[in-house]
């Protein structure tokens, strides 16, 4: 039986052998497991933002940044205060439903970050994906 999902505007088929993401550069790349193909289509959700953005664990850690975040910095982009709060935001928003966070800066500004929380390998729990947003601060 072949298995079809949706997952961050990609599409995930099972084959002989594992899993393959329809959007790989690669057509014959075949994921041995479906978490890992999840993560593949997170981290290329993340590459094709213009904004920064990364994908942010449990533990306050971005597993996986953008260019935009390299380029302005992690702890520019998402001070280490505010990753829990941001993390605990996105597990409160019903699921697939992308919230906004406004993070405080030191000169009074702020700024907003929409984030989404997602399962791709249960093994670890729950990951959130953050992008910033144009405009905001």
């Amino acid at each position: 039986m072949t298995v079809v999902c949706g997952f961050l505007n990609g599409t995930i088929i099972s084959v002989e052998g594992g899993y393959r993401v329809l959007q790989h550069p690669r057509p014959e790349r075949v994921f041995d497991r479906i978490a890992d193909a999840r993560w593949f289509l997170a981290v290329d959700w993340c590459d094709r933002c213009t904004t920064p953005a990364g994908i942010l664990t449990h533990d306050g850690r971005l597993a996986f940044t953008n260019p935009a975040t390299r380029a302005v910095g992690e702890t520019e982009f998402l001070p280490l205060a505010s990753r829990s709060p941001v993390f605990k935001a996105g597990l409160a928003a019903p699921p697939g439903q992308p919230t906004l966070y406004t993070i405080p800066k030191p000169n009074g500004r702020q700024r907003q970050v929409q984030i989404l929380s997602l399962e791709i390998d249960p093994r670890y729990g729950k990951v959130a994906i953050v992008q910033g947003i144009h405009g905001a601060g």
